[in-house]
């Protein structure tokens, strides 16, 4: 199967020392061979910040 579940996690939140955010999304492997980033909403932060996928 060439869909995979991946967890997205905040960039931003780290560094400002609040707790991160995670979301479940999915990809398509042979579409998206990299690693997944898009905008996200992390409530902790109140504003859309960067999620990339974490293994």
């Amino acid at each position: 199967m060439a869909r995979e579940t991946v967890i997205l996690e905040c960039t931003e939140a780290k560094g400002e020392g609040k707790p991160v955010s995670r979301y479940m999304g999915q990809r398509n492997k042979k579409t998206q061979p990299d690693r997944l980033e898009m905008k996200k909403y992390n409530p902790n932060l109140r504003r859309h910040t960067v999620h990339r996928e974490i293994k």
